[in-house]
Protein backbone atom coordinates (compact mmCIF):
# COMPACT_ATOMS: atom_id res chain seq x y z
CA UNK A 1 0.00 0.00 0.00
CA UNK A 2 1.26 3.51 -0.98
CA UNK A 3 0.58 7.19 1.24
CA UNK A 4 -0.37 9.54 -0.98
CA UNK A 5 -0.43 13.31 -0.19
CA UNK A 6 -1.70 15.94 -2.66
CA UNK A 7 -2.25 19.29 -2.70
CA UNK A 8 -5.03 20.28 -5.12
CA UNK A 9 -6.39 23.57 -6.10
CA UNK A 10 -9.70 24.28 -4.97
CA UNK A 11 -11.05 24.25 -8.44
CA UNK A 12 -9.80 21.11 -9.12
CA UNK A 13 -10.84 19.21 -5.90
CA UNK A 14 -14.26 18.45 -6.70
CA UNK A 15 -13.49 16.46 -9.54
CA UNK A 16 -10.14 14.55 -8.02
CA UNK A 17 -12.65 14.05 -4.85
CA UNK A 18 -15.09 12.13 -7.48
CA UNK A 19 -11.80 9.93 -8.78
CA UNK A 20 -11.06 9.18 -5.32
CA UNK A 21 -14.53 7.57 -4.51
CA UNK A 22 -15.11 6.02 -7.43
CA UNK A 23 -12.08 3.80 -7.26
CA UNK A 24 -12.58 1.17 -4.12
CA UNK A 25 -8.88 0.46 -4.27
CA UNK A 26 -8.82 4.10 -3.07
CA UNK A 27 -9.16 3.86 0.67
CA UNK A 28 -9.26 6.38 3.80
CA UNK A 29 -9.11 9.56 1.84
CA UNK A 30 -9.06 12.76 4.13
CA UNK A 31 -9.85 15.98 2.41
CA UNK A 32 -8.92 19.50 4.12
CA UNK A 33 -10.09 22.49 2.18
CA UNK A 34 -7.57 25.68 2.54
CA UNK A 35 -4.71 23.99 4.45
CA UNK A 36 -2.27 24.25 2.10
CA UNK A 37 -0.43 28.09 1.52
CA UNK A 38 2.80 26.92 -0.80
CA UNK A 39 1.16 26.29 -3.29
CA UNK A 40 -2.08 27.76 -1.82
CA UNK A 41 -5.01 24.90 -2.07
CA UNK A 42 -6.38 21.95 -0.51
CA UNK A 43 -4.61 19.07 1.17
CA UNK A 44 -5.91 15.43 0.35
CA UNK A 45 -4.65 12.50 2.46
CA UNK A 46 -5.03 8.71 0.67
CA UNK A 47 -3.74 5.74 0.81
CA UNK A 48 -4.32 3.57 -2.42
CA UNK A 49 -3.00 -0.23 -3.30
CA UNK A 50 0.25 -0.77 -5.26
CA UNK A 51 -2.26 -2.37 -8.34
CA UNK A 52 -3.99 1.06 -8.52
CA UNK A 53 -1.21 3.15 -7.84
CA UNK A 54 -0.07 3.67 -11.53
CA UNK A 55 -3.67 4.99 -12.65
CA UNK A 56 -4.01 6.62 -9.88
CA UNK A 57 -0.34 8.85 -10.33
CA UNK A 58 -1.86 8.87 -14.42
CA UNK A 59 -4.49 11.04 -13.37
CA UNK A 60 -3.63 13.11 -11.10
CA UNK A 61 -0.86 13.80 -14.17
CA UNK A 62 -3.82 14.14 -15.95
CA UNK A 63 -5.68 16.93 -13.40
CA UNK A 64 -2.48 19.19 -13.38
CA UNK A 65 -1.69 18.44 -10.14
CA UNK A 66 1.77 17.86 -10.54
CA UNK A 67 2.64 21.50 -12.22
CA UNK A 68 -0.29 23.13 -9.95
CA UNK A 69 -0.47 21.34 -7.39
CA UNK A 70 1.61 18.57 -5.61
CA UNK A 71 2.27 15.01 -5.18
CA UNK A 72 3.85 13.37 -2.40
CA UNK A 73 4.10 9.26 -1.50
CA UNK A 74 5.38 7.24 0.57
CA UNK A 75 5.22 3.13 0.85
CA UNK A 76 3.34 2.10 3.69
CA UNK A 77 4.80 -1.16 5.62
CA UNK A 78 2.21 -2.51 7.67
CA UNK A 79 -1.48 -1.51 7.81
CA UNK A 80 -4.60 -2.97 9.89
CA UNK A 81 -7.85 -2.80 7.57
CA UNK A 82 -10.50 -4.64 7.06
CA UNK A 83 -11.91 -2.52 4.08
CA UNK A 84 -8.13 -2.88 2.53
CA UNK A 85 -7.84 -6.11 2.86
CA UNK A 86 -11.51 -6.97 0.68
CA UNK A 87 -10.41 -4.22 -1.16
CA UNK A 88 -6.91 -6.10 -2.05
CA UNK A 89 -8.61 -9.51 -2.85
CA UNK A 90 -10.92 -7.98 -5.37
CA UNK A 91 -7.19 -7.30 -7.34
CA UNK A 92 -5.98 -9.90 -9.71
CA UNK A 93 -2.58 -11.51 -8.69
CA UNK A 94 -1.34 -9.36 -11.48
CA UNK A 95 -2.10 -5.45 -10.18
CA UNK A 96 -0.86 -6.75 -6.54
CA UNK A 97 2.47 -7.30 -8.56
CA UNK A 98 2.48 -4.38 -10.83
CA UNK A 99 5.76 -2.21 -10.46
CA UNK A 100 4.57 1.24 -9.51
CA UNK A 101 6.75 3.12 -12.02
CA UNK A 102 6.35 6.69 -10.36
CA UNK A 103 8.44 5.02 -7.49
CA UNK A 104 10.56 2.93 -9.74
CA UNK A 105 11.40 6.52 -11.31
CA UNK A 106 11.87 8.04 -8.12
CA UNK A 107 14.37 5.79 -6.83
CA UNK A 108 16.35 6.07 -10.29
CA UNK A 109 16.16 9.63 -9.70
CA UNK A 110 18.04 9.59 -6.15
CA UNK A 111 20.82 6.98 -6.99
CA UNK A 112 21.32 8.96 -10.26
CA UNK A 113 22.85 12.19 -8.08
CA UNK A 114 26.64 12.75 -8.08
CA UNK A 115 27.87 14.08 -4.88
CA UNK A 116 31.60 14.32 -3.99
CA UNK A 117 30.88 10.93 -1.78
CA UNK A 118 29.64 9.50 -4.80
CA UNK A 119 33.43 9.73 -6.30
CA UNK A 120 35.16 8.99 -3.24
CA UNK A 121 33.14 5.74 -3.10
CA UNK A 122 34.19 5.07 -6.51
CA UNK A 123 37.96 6.00 -5.79
CA UNK A 124 37.73 4.33 -2.62
CA UNK A 125 35.90 0.91 -4.44
CA UNK A 126 38.87 1.26 -7.11
CA UNK A 127 41.93 1.06 -4.56
CA UNK A 128 40.31 -1.83 -2.79
CA UNK A 129 40.11 -3.65 -5.94
CA UNK A 130 43.53 -3.01 -6.85
CA UNK A 131 44.61 -4.71 -3.72
CA UNK A 132 42.91 -7.29 -3.79
CA UNK A 133 44.42 -7.66 -7.97
CA UNK A 134 48.11 -7.49 -6.21
CA UNK A 135 47.63 -10.21 -3.51
CA UNK A 136 45.25 -12.26 -5.52
CA UNK A 137 42.22 -11.88 -3.53
CA UNK A 138 38.63 -12.20 -4.53
CA UNK A 139 37.11 -11.43 -1.58
CA UNK A 140 38.50 -8.06 -1.93
CA UNK A 141 37.82 -7.76 -5.29
CA UNK A 142 34.45 -8.64 -4.11
CA UNK A 143 33.97 -6.71 -1.45
CA UNK A 144 35.30 -3.15 -3.93
CA UNK A 145 32.55 -4.54 -6.02
CA UNK A 146 29.93 -3.90 -3.40
CA UNK A 147 31.08 -0.50 -2.64
CA UNK A 148 31.23 0.51 -5.84
CA UNK A 149 28.43 3.39 -6.82
CA UNK A 150 28.12 2.73 -10.29
CA UNK A 151 25.51 1.22 -11.25
CA UNK A 152 23.20 4.38 -9.64
CA UNK A 153 24.57 6.37 -12.41
CA UNK A 154 24.18 3.33 -14.81
CA UNK A 155 20.26 3.20 -14.63
CA UNK A 156 20.01 7.33 -14.17
CA UNK A 157 21.53 6.66 -18.16
CA UNK A 158 19.70 4.18 -18.91
CA UNK A 159 16.63 5.96 -17.56
CA UNK A 160 17.05 9.36 -19.24
CA UNK A 161 17.61 7.10 -22.71
CA UNK A 162 13.95 5.73 -22.63
CA UNK A 163 12.77 9.03 -21.57
CA UNK A 164 14.88 11.19 -24.28
CA UNK A 165 16.42 12.79 -21.33
CA UNK A 166 19.22 14.17 -22.54
CA UNK A 167 20.75 16.75 -19.64
CA UNK A 168 20.14 13.53 -17.34
CA UNK A 169 22.44 10.97 -19.70
CA UNK A 170 24.71 13.36 -20.07
CA UNK A 171 25.31 13.69 -16.43
CA UNK A 172 25.47 10.29 -15.61
CA UNK A 173 27.76 9.33 -18.31
CA UNK A 174 30.12 12.48 -17.44
CA UNK A 175 29.60 11.52 -13.61
CA UNK A 176 31.15 7.99 -14.94
CA UNK A 177 33.74 9.16 -16.81
CA UNK A 178 35.07 11.28 -14.24
CA UNK A 179 34.40 8.71 -11.50
CA UNK A 180 36.26 5.87 -13.30
CA UNK A 181 39.22 8.13 -14.36
CA UNK A 182 40.07 9.09 -11.38
CA UNK A 183 39.66 5.17 -9.83
CA UNK A 184 42.26 4.74 -12.76
CA UNK A 185 44.22 7.56 -11.56
CA UNK A 186 44.52 6.63 -7.85
CA UNK A 187 45.63 2.80 -8.93
CA UNK A 188 48.29 4.24 -11.09
CA UNK A 189 49.24 6.48 -7.86
CA UNK A 190 48.92 3.02 -6.30
CA UNK A 191 50.72 0.89 -7.94
CA UNK A 192 53.63 3.33 -8.59
CA UNK A 193 54.34 3.77 -4.68
CA UNK A 194 54.08 -0.27 -4.27
CA UNK A 195 56.26 -0.52 -6.82
CA UNK A 196 58.94 2.25 -5.89
CA UNK A 197 59.04 0.83 -2.25
CA UNK A 198 59.90 -2.68 -3.29
CA UNK A 199 56.77 -4.33 -1.74
CA UNK A 200 55.43 -5.53 -5.11
CA UNK A 201 54.06 -9.17 -4.36
CA UNK A 202 56.21 -12.14 -5.19
CA UNK A 203 53.70 -13.95 -7.18
CA UNK A 204 52.73 -10.47 -8.99
CA UNK A 205 56.16 -9.54 -10.26
CA UNK A 206 56.80 -13.23 -12.02
CA UNK A 207 53.28 -12.38 -13.89
CA UNK A 208 51.32 -15.39 -11.71
CA UNK A 209 47.94 -13.10 -11.67
CA UNK A 210 45.00 -15.12 -11.69
CA UNK A 211 42.47 -11.91 -10.65
CA UNK A 212 43.96 -10.15 -13.19
CA UNK A 213 43.90 -12.42 -15.97
CA UNK A 214 40.10 -12.80 -15.13
CA UNK A 215 39.15 -9.09 -15.52
CA UNK A 216 41.32 -8.25 -18.70
CA UNK A 217 40.66 -11.25 -20.99
CA UNK A 218 36.71 -9.91 -22.10
CA UNK A 219 35.11 -12.69 -23.92
CA UNK A 220 31.40 -14.05 -25.03
CA UNK A 221 30.65 -15.05 -21.17
CA UNK A 222 31.77 -11.50 -20.00
CA UNK A 223 28.69 -10.20 -22.90
CA UNK A 224 26.67 -12.92 -21.28
CA UNK A 225 26.87 -11.79 -17.35
CA UNK A 226 26.42 -8.55 -18.13
CA UNK A 227 23.55 -8.68 -20.26
CA UNK A 228 21.92 -11.00 -17.04
CA UNK A 229 23.29 -8.79 -14.53
CA UNK A 230 21.67 -5.63 -16.56
CA UNK A 231 18.01 -8.05 -16.45
CA UNK A 232 18.19 -8.66 -12.42
CA UNK A 233 19.20 -4.71 -12.20
CA UNK A 234 16.50 -3.77 -13.32
CA UNK A 235 13.95 -6.56 -12.28
CA UNK A 236 15.33 -5.84 -8.81
CA UNK A 237 14.71 -2.07 -8.61
CA UNK A 238 11.25 -2.67 -10.45
CA UNK A 239 10.48 -5.10 -7.38
CA UNK A 240 12.41 -3.32 -4.48
CA UNK A 241 14.81 -6.01 -4.07
CA UNK A 242 17.58 -5.12 -2.88
CA UNK A 243 19.52 -7.85 -2.11
CA UNK A 244 19.22 -9.21 -5.40
CA UNK A 245 20.63 -5.78 -6.27
CA UNK A 246 23.70 -6.28 -4.49
CA UNK A 247 24.10 -9.27 -6.62
CA UNK A 248 24.56 -7.70 -9.63
CA UNK A 249 27.25 -5.26 -8.01
CA UNK A 250 29.09 -8.23 -7.60
CA UNK A 251 28.48 -9.82 -10.54
CA UNK A 252 29.86 -7.18 -13.47
CA UNK A 253 33.12 -6.08 -14.24
CA UNK A 254 33.63 -2.14 -13.96
CA UNK A 255 35.38 -1.12 -10.90
CA UNK A 256 37.80 -4.29 -11.21
CA UNK A 257 38.44 -3.43 -14.63
CA UNK A 258 38.85 0.28 -13.58
CA UNK A 259 41.52 -0.96 -11.08
CA UNK A 260 43.34 -3.15 -13.12
CA UNK A 261 43.82 -0.64 -16.21
CA UNK A 262 45.51 1.77 -12.92
CA UNK A 263 47.40 -1.14 -11.89
CA UNK A 264 48.91 -2.47 -15.16
CA UNK A 265 49.43 1.15 -16.56
CA UNK A 266 51.84 1.37 -13.81
CA UNK A 267 53.36 -1.42 -14.40
CA UNK A 268 53.91 -0.64 -17.93
CA UNK A 269 51.15 -4.03 -18.76
CA UNK A 270 50.11 -2.31 -21.77
CA UNK A 271 48.11 -5.13 -23.32
CA UNK A 272 46.44 -6.28 -19.48
CA UNK A 273 45.99 -2.58 -19.20
CA UNK A 274 43.92 -2.43 -23.00
CA UNK A 275 41.83 -6.07 -22.22
CA UNK A 276 40.78 -4.25 -19.14
CA UNK A 277 39.56 -0.65 -20.53
CA UNK A 278 37.38 -2.98 -23.36
CA UNK A 279 35.89 -4.58 -20.05
CA UNK A 280 35.19 -1.74 -18.50
CA UNK A 281 33.92 -0.17 -21.54
CA UNK A 282 31.75 -3.49 -22.71
CA UNK A 283 30.42 -3.98 -19.47
CA UNK A 284 29.21 -0.47 -18.61
CA UNK A 285 27.48 -0.19 -22.46
CA UNK A 286 25.85 -3.71 -21.85
CA UNK A 287 24.52 -2.28 -18.69
CA UNK A 288 23.07 0.81 -20.56
CA UNK A 289 21.69 -0.53 -23.34
CA UNK A 290 19.92 -3.51 -21.16
CA UNK A 291 18.90 -1.22 -18.97
CA UNK A 292 16.70 0.76 -21.61
CA UNK A 293 15.62 -2.18 -23.61
CA UNK A 294 14.33 -3.88 -19.80
CA UNK A 295 12.90 -0.51 -18.54
CA UNK A 296 10.61 -0.04 -22.00
CA UNK A 297 9.70 -3.61 -22.20
CA UNK A 298 8.92 -4.07 -18.60
CA UNK A 299 6.47 -1.36 -19.04
CA UNK A 300 4.47 -2.28 -21.71
CA UNK A 301 4.24 -5.51 -20.68
CA UNK A 302 3.12 -4.57 -17.39
CA UNK A 303 0.75 -1.91 -18.90
CA UNK A 304 -0.86 -4.59 -20.76
CA UNK A 305 -1.50 -7.13 -18.38
CA UNK A 306 -3.04 -4.48 -16.03
CA UNK A 307 -5.08 -3.56 -18.69
CA UNK A 308 -6.80 -6.83 -19.62
CA UNK A 309 -6.91 -8.13 -15.50
CA UNK A 310 -8.81 -4.49 -15.56
CA UNK A 311 -11.04 -5.66 -18.52
CA UNK A 312 -11.39 -9.38 -17.14
CA UNK A 313 -14.75 -9.92 -15.39
CA UNK A 314 -14.64 -10.14 -11.38
CA UNK A 315 -14.02 -13.54 -9.96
Amino acid sequence: MIHVRVVSPAATTPELTAFLKADDAVLNVVVLPQTSKHPVGDTLHLDVLNGAANRLFGQLRTLGLVEQGAVLADTVDVWLSDTAATAEGRQSRFEAFTPVWELVDARIRSDGTYPPAWFVLLVIAGLIAAVGILINSQILVVAAMVVGPEYGAITSVARAGTHRDSSTAVRGLVALLFGFAAAIAACIALGAIIRAAGVTPHAFELGIRPVSDLINTPNVFSVIVAVLAGIVGILSLTESRASTLIGVFISVTTIPAAADIGLSISYASWSEARGSFFQLLLNVSILIVVGMIMLFVQKRIWDRVTQAAGSAPSP
